[in-house]
């Protein structure tokens, strides 16, 4: 047992543990609209588009959340005003905006003497530093996105099934989805620091994903999937000091996984069911095939 609690007696793994379970809450409410209306791209797209306003707020010794915010808002504004352009598809206007922004934020690290030392932050963050002012933020980021998801709940499931039926009850899906857009950006923006923007979609789509085949309805989804995400977080931690590897890379790859197993589970699942499922259809056709016998003529 020392070696399961050992890590968790210290009290920057706390923290750490701590901001990860929050990260998993926000990124579960978020990334449950993420994965079930196939927004993968988008995602990644605007973890990276966080990259300018962050560069320009440590280039001038700003605060670099402030900086994501503004990223997040222009990424925001810009995918969708680029999503009303008829004559320009969604995918190419996002892969427009993240290639504009990540080329403009490393050309504005460059300036920087530190360029390592910042990218690499950036990408990967640093879940073991996480201090208790982090742990408020994150927690105000947590009751913001419930709040968001609460009150955008019925728009945004019309929405992720059928955005014609969304417009028909009058639930104006143009705004739902930038609201949407909007909580997409408070969870990448709340993790980018924790995890880093390259390792926040494994908190952002993995555990939603993995939650998809055992839950029933959206909220069963979100519920399992901070429960995963949760789990991610203390194994890739517990991990992490005892094979001494970088922690949020731990814990993003730990989320993945899970994600392989459960839908190798799954798969299990389904295959065991539809064989028990052909029993009685075999057993059927073997009595419907079967010689019938008649008494001797005498």
């Amino acid at each position: 047992m020392e070696w399961l609690t050992a890590p968790f007696e210290v009290a920057f793994v706390q923290r750490a543990l701590w901001a990860g379970i929050l990260v998993s809450a926000i990124c579960a409410l978020a990334g449950t609209w993420v994965v079930l209306r196939g927004m993968a791209f988008l995602g990644d797209a605007m973890s990276h588009g966080l990259l300018p306003g962050v560069a320009v707020a440590a280039l001038l010794g700003g605060n670099l959340l402030v900086g994501a915010v503004v990223s997040a808002a222009v990424m925001t504004a810009g995918v969708t005003a680029l999503g009303r352009t008829p004559r320009l598809s969604q995918d190419t206007g996002i892969g427009l905006l993240f290639v504009g922004m990540l080329s403009l934020g490393v050309i504005v690290v460059s300036r920087s003497q530190s360029f390592a030392v910042d990218l690499t932050g950036f990408l990967f963050g640093d879940v073991l530093a996480v201090r208790e002012s982090d742990l408020l933020l994150l927690g105000v980021a947590l009751l913001l996105a419930l709040a968001v998801s609460v009150l955008g709940h019925r728009a945004f499931l019309a929405l992720a099934f059928d955005e014609r039926k969304a417009r028909t009850l009058g639930l104006r899906p143009r705004p739902a989805h930038a609201v949407l857009l909007g909580l997409l950006a408070l969870a990448i923006v709340a993790s980018f620091h924790i995890v880093g923007t390259l390792l926040v979609l494994g908190l952002l789509i993995a555990p939603p994903a993995a939650a998809l085949p055992w839950a029933r309805g959206v909220r069963g989804v979100m519920v399992l999937a901070a429960a995963l995400g949760a789990t991610a977080t203390f194994g890739g931690l517990l991990l992490s000091w005892h094979l001494s590897t970088a922690a949020g890379a731990t814990v993003s790859a730990l989320a993945v996984s899970l994600f392989f197993l459960s839908h190798l589970a799954s798969g299990f699942r389904h295959r065991r069911r539809a064989r028990r499922a052909a029993l009685p259809v075999r057993a059927a056709t073997v009595t419907a095939h079967a010689p019938t016998t008649r008494p001797n003529e005498t």
